[in-house]
């Protein structure tokens, strides 16, 4: 049996930030080397995890999660040995201030994110938000020894482990995205245990925080009848209304939109009823801003689903969510899956 939350905890310690995924593809095949017939990396490092389906007339499916977590570079090296740091992805930089770090320069190398402290802060300074270029990494090394280890273009990711909270509650880093990760290797699993026709592309996708770069070459290389990205969204929080977040535990979030294929939105929604389970419905007029997109509009269109799980203080190192919707959507995406065949597939239309 597929020990599901490990592995998430396991996934979210792995550094791996955008155009730097070997580790997460590592881990992620390492994984789901039980559950698949053959594992692939493309040209820029996407994992491709492949099933093979039953029957003839095999439909062929991708699913996407992306591998990277926002990081840091290091911008410069300044006298005394600080680094200051430029971002890849979309850190706030309050959330930064006083984070431990891992530099991956030459060995890797822990550091600390630090600022001027309030007391030699001017009163106006005190007001303001501290910008990302007042930000700075002390690894605590004299700055020769530094310039020995460390270059510029170096990338730094936060080093955090995963908390277990209450009941599934887990809060960590990269959460955004190793859940789905995890998910897909859920779905591998449970597939084990269905007779399902299709064939399963499942990829963890490279630099999906730099603009969904991975997604679009997989899909282009793999061209896929359908395909089903995997992602999170916004988790209730304190002080954001209900209409703009999701609940975390209420399960997995089916996306419907402009950019989202109508039935497999319905077939989705349909399956989650069939098998009582909870999900949630989430509308996005626009944009999704996760792998859907680019896959979607690839070449003549691949028609796309958005599946994602609630996440609460996304982009921090403190990202929390219930295991029990990542489990739900791994669950969800293998029933779905066992439900298609070639019928269904020749059959899609928007109209």
């Amino acid at each position: 049996m597929f020990e599901g939350k490990e592995w998430l905890m396991r996934l979210s310690a792995v550094p791996g930030g955008s155009g730097d995924e070997s580790r997460v593809a590592a881990a992620l095949m390492e994984a789901a080397g039980p559950y698949v017939d053959e594992m692939t990396l493309d040209a820029i490092g996407n994992a491709i995890l492949t099933r093979r389906g039953s029957g003839s007339r095999r439909p062929r499916v991708m699913l996407a999660a992306h591998m990277d977590e926002i990081s840091l570079l290091v911008r410069a090296i300044e006298p005394r040995g600080f680094l200051r740091v430029s971002q890849a992805g979309g850190f706030d930089p309050r959330a930064l201030l006083g984070q431990e770090v891992l530099v991956h320069g030459r060995e890797t190398l822990r550091g600390i994110i630090g600022s001027k402290p309030p007391h030699l802060s001017s009163a106006e300074d005190r007001k303001k938000s501290i910008p990302l270029d007042d930000l700075f990494i002390d690894i605590g090394m004299p700055e020769e020894q530094v310039r020995k280890l460390v270059a510029v273009g170096d990338r730094i990711t936060i080093d955090k482990p995963v908390m277990a909270l209450l009941e599934e509650r887990l809060a960590g880093k990269a959460m955004d995205d190793r859940a789905s990760l995890t998910a897909m290797l859920i779905c591998l699993d449970e597939l084990t245990r269905l007779r399902a026709k299709a064939d399963v592309f499942a990829v963890g996708t490279v630099q999906e925080e730099i603009g969904c770069k991975g997604a679009q070459t997989a899909a282009f290389g793999l061209m896929p009848d359908l395909a089903v990205a995997i992602d999170v969204c916004h988790g209730e929080t304190p002080g954001i209304s209900d209409d703009r977040v999701q609940k975390i535990g209420g399960g997995p979030v089916i996306t419907f939109g402009p950019f989202i294929h109508p039935q497999l939105f319905a077939r989705l929604r349909d399956i989650a009823k069939d098998n009582r389970m909870d999900v949630q419905i989430e509308v996005a007029p626009g944009h999704t801003s996760t792998d859907a997109d680019p896959i979607g509009t690839l070449q003549a269109g691949i028609p796309t689903a958005l599946i994602s799980i609630p996440l609460r203080y996304m982009h921090t190192a403190v990202e929390t969510l219930d295991y029990a919707d990542v489990r739900n959507a791994g669950i969800l995406l293998a029933q779905f899956i066992a439900s298609l065949d070639a019928e269904f597939v020749e059959g899609l239309s928007c109209f």
